[in-house]
Order: structure tokens, then C-alpha cells, then sequence
């Protein structure tokens, strides 16, 4: 229950954050049965909480080990469908609990559920796809060795600026991999080496490529025209969300930026947003009643609306 009323939430606070998402394959997010989602990783843990919000199956993400090193928060994660996988940097010693992680996903397929796993082995804010690791290849060629008919889809997740919101997420969902070309292959490291082969072709379709500097082809590839009397017609409610929204975005993006300086930054600002919405919202709601009386209760529904408007119409990407 509480993980199906958070998922409610993200998705409508994530139509207010961003401003399109655009699936190339959008009939692919009723897909059931189990499946592994291979994608790259740009933006933390922002492309997990995307991709769950629009799919219909429940979705389990695999995450950075460090962060379940807290008991209680481990619980808490656990309970969000997060499961540890660990790198060598976050030490050697702790890379036997991957083997228990990638049984527990094997589990969830067997019960017909989705795993999205990040192959790159970390985050980094770009537009360029980095080498694979190979624990992508263990798990899906494990779980196919165990008879269950596991779907492993490339997905390529593309953001038009990491630094601002009111962002343009473009998905890309690539054919499935051929699991008979892999379990072909005669002995572990050829299959390894075969299906890294495929998953790289595949991402190399769906993950865009353009160099950080290079703000013309950032305009021409991931800029969505907006129609010019949508602009009109949302320009007045667009200014009054920039200044009943502007002390809490501010004010979370400051925090955010001497903390979290890093390529976590744009899904921290996200997380935090969402977390702290509810309660600016009431806060605003409780002045406006306090002012207006009843006609207070209208901010329930005018802050959302003004908040969408200011994201349709303002600038895209992060220099133009």
C-alpha cells in the first residue's frame, strides 16, 4: 500500500518536474512477465524512479550498495523495491553480497516481475554511453539457466539538461536481446563476452551522443518545440508559479548544491522537491486561509497548475 501511494505521488509531482517525457515504444510500459531493463545511467537515481512511475508492473531497481549500510534505512529501501549491488570501490569484502542480491532478482522473475539494472556500474551526467560491466550478463544468463523465461530489453534514458528542472526525458526501448545467440556460445566467458556484445549495439541505438560543449546539437536533438499560443496563453499563470514556487525551489537547490555537488545533484533537488511539497503546500494553503478565508483552499489545486506552466514555458537546457 505504501509503495502504491508513493508511485501515485512521483508520477504526478514528476508531470510538474518535467516537462515531456517521451517513450519511443510507449505500448512497451504495459508489458508483464519477468523482464530486465539494461539501461545506461545518467541521472542517478532519478532514472529509477522514472521508469517506475510508468510502468503498469512493479519494477525492482538495483542500487549502490553504500546506501543500505544503515539498518533502518535498509528496511525502508527494501520496502521501496531497492536491492544493494555493490562495487569494487565500496570494497572487495562485499562484492560476495551481490550473488544474494542477483538471487533475490531471480526470484522476482520467477514471480513475473521487472528489474531494471544500471550496466554501466555508475552515474555520470552525460550524453555518451561508458563501457558495460558485466554484472548484467551474470544475472540474465543465470536466470535463463534456471528455465525461466526471462525478456532482458536495452533502455536508454536521455535528459536535455541535468542541472534545471522542467526537463525534456526522452526513453528509448530497444528489441530484446537473443537469448538463444548467448546460451549458444560454449563456456562462461564467451557468453559474457556475447552478450555485452549485444547489449552494447543495442544501447548504442537508444543513448544519444553529444558532447558536453556542443550546445547546438544539445539544441537540435533534445529541444520540443513549444506551440507559440500554449506560451501565450500560460505566461501569466507561468509567472505567478515562478513566484509563489521560487523560495522552495531556490531554497532546495541551494541546500542541494553544497551538499550534493555532484552527479547525484538533479536527482537529490527531484527526491527533495517531491519530499517537501506536501508541506509547502499546506503551509501556503494555511496563509491563504488565514488571508482569504475559504477561498484559501483554491491554492490546492492554483500552486500545482501555476508550478506545470512555469516548466512548459520556460527556457530549455541549461544555456539556452
Amino acid at each position: 500500500m505504501l509503495f502504491r501511494l508513493l508511485k501515485a505521488y512521483a508520477r504526478f509531482a514528476l508531470r510538474i518536474y518535467c516537462r515531456r517525457v517521451i517513450v519511443n515504444q510507449p505500448d512497451l510500459l504495459k508489458r508483464t512477465g519477468p523482464v530486465l531493463y539494461a539501461a545506461n545511467h545518467p541521472n542517478s537515481f532519478l532514472d529509477g524512479i522514472i521508469l517506475t512511475t510508468l510502468l503498469d508492473a512493479p519494477l525492482y531497481s538495483l542500487a549502490r550498495g553504500d546506501v543500505f549500510r544503515n539498518p533502518r534505512a535498509r528496511r525502508w529501501l527494501h520496502r521501496l523495491r531497492l536491492l544493494p549491488v555493490y562495487r569494487p570501490s565500496e570494497g572487495p569484502e562485499n562484492l560476495v553480497h551481490n550473488y544474494s542480491t542477483f538471487e533475490a532478482c531471480k526470484e522476482v522473475f520467477a514471480d513475473g516481475k521487472q528489474v531494471i539494472i544500471f550496466s554501466e556500474g555508475r552515474c555520470i551526467n552525460e550524453w555518451h554511453l561508458r563501457p558495460l560491466r558485466k554484472g548484467t550478463a551474470r544475472l540474465a544468463i543465470g536466470t535463463w539457466e534456471k528455465g525461466i523465461d526471462l525478456t532482458v530489453v536495452p533502455l536508454g534514458f536521455n535528459y536535455n539538461a541535468f542541472r534545471n528542472f522542467g526537463k525534456n526525458v526522452f526513453l528509448n526501448f530497444g528489441p530484446p536481446l537473443d537469448r538463444d545467440r548467448v546460451l549458444g556460445e560454449q563456456g562462461e566467458g564467451r557468453q559474457l563476452l556475447a552478450f555485452n556484445a549485444q547489449l552494447e549495439a543495442g544501447l548504442r541505438e537508444l543513448v544519444y551522443e553529444i558532447p558536453k560543449n556542443d550546445l547546438a546539437a544539445q539544441k537540435a536533438q533534445l529541444h520540443v518545440p513549444v506551440p507559440f499560443m500554449k506560451k501565450v496563453l500560460l505566461a501569466l499563470p507561468a509567472a505567478l508559479g515562478w513566484l509563489l514556487h521560487a523560495a522552495l525551489y531556490y531554497g532546495v537547490k541551494a541546500f542541494t548544491l553544497a551538499r550534493f555537488n555532484n552527479d547525484h545533484f538533479d536527482s537529490v533537488v527531484a527526491t527533495a522537491l517531491m519530499m517537501a511539497y506536501p508541506l509547502y503546500l499546506v503551509l501556503v494553503v494555511t496563509l491563504g486561509l488565514l488571508v482569504a478565508g475559504w477561498w484559501g483552499f483554491a491554492l490546492l489545486a492554483l500552486l500545482p497548475f501555476t508550478a506545470w506552466a512555469c516548466v512548459q514555458v520556460k527556457k530549455q537546457g541549461s544555456e539556452w
